[in-house]
């Protein structure tokens, strides 16, 4: 191999593990359509927030079941009007394995009143600046609420939805899955 075709080769190589790099780091922040359904249900899997008394609560202890994952605010008005019908939806099918976890950008105090006031029936977790992180990663790159993510059994993300969710079209997506 004479000296330019050496050069051309390792110039080629260069440039292909650069293209690489910047790919991967597009990926990773969600800028080439996000990561794999199956990475980025781990990464859900794989958090842990404070319940309402302050315990950490892993998620992936609701590993195997249909899991609806809402990131939510007291303040939010959409977020507000679509709690009703998560809380019919839990109640409707939590028996055939669905399970609802809010994930609430709020105030413990505020979510425990708001809890009580409309009869929430599933786990209500308390968010941070990691949740909204972890929000971003799996797909809320505009980062609006509410933001919902639903696990499939085999820990992959089935679908998301940012804003209120549409009721008939959200139950029937969810049917499909159990």
């Amino acid at each position: 191999m004479t000296r330019r075709q050496q050069v051309a080769w390792i110039a080629g190589v260069a440039a292909l593990a650069l293209a690489a790099g910047i790919g991967f780091q597009l990926w990773r922040l969600g800028l080439l359509g996000g990561p794999p359904a199956a990475v980025a249900g781990e990464w859900v899997l794989a958090s842990q927030f404070n319940d309402l008394k302050g315990n950490p609560q892993p998620l992936a202890q609701w590993r195997g079941k249909v899991m609806v994952v809402n990131w939510w605010a007291t303040w939010c008005a959409p977020c507000r009007e679509e709690m009703p019908i998560f809380v019919k939806l839990q109640e409707k099918y939590g028996e055939r394995g669905l399970i609802f976890v809010g994930l609430a950008v709020d105030q413990r105090g505020r979510v425990e009143s708001f809890a009580r006031d409309f009869g929430i029936n599933y786990p209500l977790l308390i968010g941070d600046v990691a949740s909204l992180d972890l929000a971003r990663k799996v797909g809320n790159t505009a980062g609006g609420m509410p933001y919902t993510v639903v696990i499939d059994r085999q820990g992959r993300i089935a679908f998301t939805e940012l804003g209120a969710v549409k009721p008939a079209v959200f139950e029937s997506r969810l049917l499909e899955l159990l």
